[in-house]
């Protein structure tokens, strides 16, 4: 075994690997972070074809705090060093029943809204779910930014004391009908839990809460595009001494006993006191961990699990530019059938549901001049065997976009100028496990203890950060895995970082003691 000084190698530039490479290398750690492709940014990247530029998955940046106090942590100002864009309407939300609803942070403007649409009834039961929504965020924070351990942690009084806002025995759907009478209204305030890859008749109650950080804190568009985000990270990340090893993929981690003591790659073999994994998760246990090592997480186990939907993507070129709104969201007009054929591996032929980011109307640099970058998104089944995606995806993708036209884009084929397809079977080929490409399902079998946790329970000195591990996908909470883990970390390596004042410790994690009263500062 070759000798390092490195004191954490993470496998995967993903968001939360390189939010996590910041927070230590910011403690004095000395981090390095090996990436299989050519850039940073997982799936959350900018690509380029023929002169246009998208995103190549998340285009939704809500819920900023947590990469404001990251970029606090490090001396640095989210806002600024990310070119954050706000937009005002969050989106447009149209509906296949009739009738639209412009998302907005503004309270009265979605009363009125509201009241126009649906009646008075709705309308104060908008408020009501805002005011319960507000505590059960301020309840739930600590449960999702703190690690879990095991079903003991329920005992707790933090946890009992939660239990009774986030309600675990009702799904979004059961929730949310206690405020809405109109479905239309339960669909506006539940339509997110697609960010999960579930339906909000199987998504926990919690998840009620995802459309409110939309509505409280607003949306925001990183100027160039999403991607940019990571791309940001990891120039600072280097600025702050991590080593970024790129086309640099691990073939495998090393074992003595249960405990993680190096990892290969192509330039040969890499050690360090500490390894974070910030892979697909079901990829990455099958692929780098032998199955024998792994009694909660075989491959049998594995293949058991629920998973994430997946997404049928349209990134088009366009030779002209649309008045439309940056996002929007059409919603079938049988909502429950679209869902229901999500979740039983069906395709949705006729009125799919869908979502439409038309960035060029702020932000012209993602495509030739007068031209635009429209990207399209589809939740359809993860892999199946009965959806051959290669026989079927041109006669879908006419489908879709004579689906957009309700979303105003009606003369939309006759200017295509620039395409890409890509199918669940593509997701599936970029080592993305069923194509699931929001990872595990949420359900409340694989949330909290019951999910992978950071600090990886099966072996020794190895961390998980990603959507596959607490407190799950979406990137506000791939984030937090990062801080969480980087906070484990320095746990057990003594160390009490200097991070400007951001709150270092958990309340049930014990502070390391320090054998001197020197703290690590840079």
């Amino acid at each position: 075994m070759e000798s390092s000084d490195n004191d954490v190698i993470i496998v995967g530039a993903g968001p939360g690997g390189l939010a996590c490479s910041l927070l230590l290398a910011k403690a004095g750690l000395k981090v390095k972070l090996l990436e299989k492709t050519s850039s940073v940014g997982g799936r959350t990247k900018v690509f380029e074809k023929d002169g246009f530029h998208y995103d190549n998955g998340p285009t939704f940046f809500h819920y900023t705090e947590i990469i404001e106090e990251i970029f606090q942590a490090i001396g640095k100002d989210a806002h600024e060093e990310l070119n954050l864009i706000r937009l005002d309407p969050n989106y447009r939300l149209v509906f296949g029943e009739g009738g639209s609803l412009n998302a907005s942070t503004d309270v009265e403007y979605m009363v009125e809204q509201i009241k126009e649409l649906c009646g008075e009834k709705d309308a104060e039961g908008f408020r009501n779910y805002v005011i319960d929504n507000r505590k059960k965020l301020k309840l739930s924070k600590n449960c999702l930014n703190s690690p879990w351990t095991s079903w003991t942690d329920l005992a707790n009084k933090r946890a009992l004391r939660v239990a009774k806002v986030l309600r675990p025995w009702r799904s979004v759907a059961s929730d949310l009908s206690k405020f809405f009478e109109d479905d239309r209204m339960q669909l506006a305030m539940s339509f997110q839990t697609k960010y999960l890859g579930m339906s909000p008749f199987q998504a926990p109650s919690l998840f009620t809460i995802l459309s409110f950080l939309e509505l409280e804190y607003g949306i925001y568009h990183a100027k160039g595009g999403l991607g940019t985000v990571t791309e940001r990270m990891g120039v600072l990340a280097k600025e702050l001494g991590v080593e970024i090893c790129l086309n640099e993929p691990v073939e495998e981690c090393i074992f003595e006993g249960k405990k993680i003591v190096g990892v290969k790659t192509g330039t040969g073999i890499h050690t360090a006191k500490k390894y974070v994994m910030n892979v697909d998760f079901a990829t990455g246990m099958k692929g780098l961990i032998p199955d024998k090592l792994r009694k909660r997480w075989s491959n049998k186990k594995l293949d058991e699990k629920s998973y994430s939907c997946s997404t049928f993507m349209l990134y088009l070129g366009i030779d002209k530019k649309y008045d439309l709104d940056h996002h929007q969201i059409y919603a079938s007009k049988d909502y429950h059938t679209n869902l229901k054929d999500v979740t039983e591996n069906k395709i949705t032929w006729d009125d799919p549901s869908l979502y439409v980011q038309n960035a060029c109307l702020i932000d012209p640099s993602m495509a030739p001049e007068g031209h635009s970058t429209i990207y399209v998104l589809v939740p359809v089944s993860n892999v199946h065997d009965s959806i051959n995606w290669e026989e079927i995806k041109h006669e879908y993708r006419d489908v879709v976009l004579e689906t957009m036209k309700k979303l105003g884009y009606d003369d939309l084929k006759e200017h295509i100028v620039s395409e890409t397809i890509v199918t669940p079977d593509d997701w599936g080929a970029r080592d993305i496990y069923k194509g699931a490409v929001f990872n595990l399902a949420h359900g409340l079998d694989q949330m909290l203890w019951r999910r992978p946790q950071n600090r990886f329970e099966e072996l020794n000195d190895l961390f998980l950060v990603g959507g596959g591990t607490h407190p799950g996908s979406g990137l506000p909470t791939i984030f937090e895995s990062g801080r969480i883990s980087a906070k484990l970390i320095c746990a057990d390596l003594g160390i009490e970082p200097d991070w400007n004042g951001v709150d270092t410790w958990f309340e049930d994690i014990k502070k390391p003691k320090i054998k001197s009263k020197m703290k690590v500062e840079l």
